[in-house]
Formats: structure tokens, sequence, C-alpha cells
């Protein structure tokens, strides 16, 4: 079993590394196998919606930049953790570029994966940051890891996140869900209990 963790700061050791760190630090003491990527500072292309992914195999058309990468490798992970920063009371621009991306092209390499959010903050935003990455789960079939609160730190530089008690605990319940939540799904898979068959997708427009 392995789970993917995405961070979306363009820090590569900054506040939201040291909260994915603590998610990774318990999801490995859990025999779970992790993989840190870093989106980097590079720019991340929009999704325009070309649905040229269509028709290659979930690839998407830019090849320029991580997202392809990151398909790739969701394909063979089991797990998901999703980190950003909050600026401006939303979640990095890159990460959710990123995401919308992934999502269209590859996500059949994230359906019945359980996902998660981490973010991190100095002060607020926190929410409205996590409702708006976790939404790329739901569309997708995901089962989303909870903690015991928002799984959110707060602080301006790793140490102060530290500091966060509070946050680190729900990083550390964080991965022991993860945990749990994978090994039950691989119990599942071999008693012969599977996921729900995918159905064709219906769409109903609201204006006729």
């Amino acid at each position: 079993m392995k789970v993917l963790l995405i961070n979306g700061s363009h820090k590569k050791d900054g506040c939201t590394f040291t909260a994915l760190s603590e998610v990774e630090k318990v999801l490995k003491a859990e025999g779970i196998d992790t993989e840190i990527i870093q989106i980097g500072n590079s720019p991340v292309r929009d999704c325009t919606g070309c649905c040229w992914c269509r028709s290659n195999g979930g690839k998407c058309i830019y090849d320029d930049d991580i997202v392809n990468e990151i398909i790739e490798k969701a394909k063979t992970s089991d797990g998901f953790v999703f980190g950003s920063p909050v600026y401006y009371a939303h979640p990095s621009g890159r990460l959710l570029s990123l995401l919308d991306r992934v999502s269209y092209a590859g996500g059949s390499a994230l359906a019945y994966k359980p996902g998660a959010v981490v973010v991190s903050a100095r002060r607020a935003g926190t929410t409205a940051s996590i409702d708006a990455i976790m939404k790329h789960f739901t569309i997708n079939q995901m089962p989303v890891i909870s903690s015991n609160y928002w799984n959110m730190v707060h602080g301006n530089t790793p140490e102060e996140v530290l500091l966060d008690k509070e946050g680190m605990q729900i990083m550390k319940i964080l991965g022991q869900n993860m945990a749990w939540i994978l090994k039950c799904i691989e119990t599942a898979k071999k008693a012969g209990i599977k996921h729900p068959a995918p159905e064709n997708k219906i769409m109903t427009n609201f204006i006729r």
C-alpha cells in the first residue's frame, strides 16, 4: 500500500511540508509506503476543457508541467494527501489547477481511493481552502479521510507549526485514520468485496 502526498507550496520545507511530514511519519509507522511530491515554483496550467485526454488514455495534452507525472503515480497509489498553504483565504492556485487537470484527465486513477486535505495558515481561510480542495474527491467517488478536527495547522514558520500542538495531533490522527481505511480496503479486496461498478455519467442541464 502506498500514499502519495502532494505539497502544493512553493516552499520545499515550509509549513505545509511540516504538516505533511507528520502524516507521513505516522503512515510509515503503520507500514504504509509514502512519497511526498513538491509542486515547486514552476507554473501549472489551468484545465481548458478541451477533452483531448478522453481520447488519449487519460493523459493531459499539456505535458510541460508536473500533472501527467502525478497522474502516472496516482495509478499505482492507494491513497492521497493534498497539502496547501492558505493564500488570500484560498488554496494555492497552482494546486487547484493541478487538481482540476488530474481529476479531469486522470479521474479513474483516483476513483474509490481515499483522499485527505491538509492546509496550513498563519491565521484564517483554512476551512474555505479545505472545502475547495475536497470537492475534487467527492466528484471522483473518493472516501474522504478526516481527523478529530479540520485538517489544519497554524504558524508562519515550520517552527511555529510544531508549536501548534493541536494541529500536530490532528495530523497524527489523520495519518492513523488513513492507514486504518487503507487496511480495511485491503482486507475487503482479499475477501472478494469490490467497490461499486462504475456507471455511465448522466448529464442533466438545468436550462432546457
